[in-house]
């Protein structure tokens, strides 16, 4: 990879579960038991419809859209709390090849940055448990954005928090709704797992252990600081 000072800014900006890690497990736990006090048993075919949605559409789901906001935000904390304990009390691990790209990428100049629907506090826990904060520049959660995948506002926001425009971004993402949020953003994508369609994504990987060695040299080369002077 380049390293050179004289190069534009790049930027990655990674979705974290399933694609960092995978992290199901825990909410599926967490979510049976909160809405075990709740006097709701969740069953694995509900949890598995609704993952990865918002807390009050997941919600509103099982219990009616009369449900009140307060008992959301009761609900979802206490999910939430869970999950935490979950992640601190049995651990966690990265997938496969994402420690190395991480580093890979931060030795050779990439500002890198969470962009991801998860609470702050979920993300907090999982860098500290997972000792991956020093890898990232920007963190950008659920209380940062008003709009979900697929719209493209929480990866434009973190391009904005790197000071990276949205063409020299590259995005990873796992699931079909964020690869369309980067399309509509403007910005490259790595899209990681077995479903999607060859044409989804600028490059499809099984797993990023599989990632060719230049993958993101190959989406966004270094570019030399005097094609463009907005960038000191």
């Amino acid at each position: 990879m380049h390293t050179s000072s004289d190069s534009l800014p790049r930027a990655v900006l990674w979705d974290m579960d399933g694609t960092l890690l995978d992290s199901a497990e825990y909410h599926w736990l967490s979510w049976r038991e909160a809405l075990a006090a709740e006097g709701y048993a969740l069953t694995r075919e509900q949890f598995a419809r609704t993952f990865g949605q918002r807390n009050d559409t997941i919600l509103r789901t099982l219990f009616g859209p009369e449900l009140s906001d307060a008992a959301i935000q009761r609900i979802g904390d206490a999910k939430e709390q869970r999950y935490r304990e979950l992640i601190r009390e049995r651990g966690i691990d990265l997938l496969p090849g994402a420690r190395d790209w991480l580093a890979r990428l931060h030795a050779a100049g990439w500002r890198q940055a969470i962009a991801s629907s998860a609470p702050r506090l979920n993300i907090e826990a999982i860098l500290d448990v997972l000792a991956i904060r020093p890898f990232f520049d920007a963190l950008v959660s659920a209380e940062d954005v008003q709009r979900g995948k697929p719209d493209p506002q929480v990866f434009l926001v973190a391009a904005a928090r790197l000071d990276v425009p949205p063409e020299r971004c590259v995005v990873v993402e796992d699931a079909a709704a964020g690869v369309e949020a980067a399309r509509r953003a403007g910005m490259r994508v790595i899209a990681v797992g077995t479903a999607h369609p060859p044409h989804s994504a600028d490059l499809v990987t099984p797993s990023l252990d599989r990632l060719p060695e230049d993958a993101f040299e190959r989406l966004i080369p270094a570019a030399a600081r005097q094609t463009d002077r907005s960038y000191r």
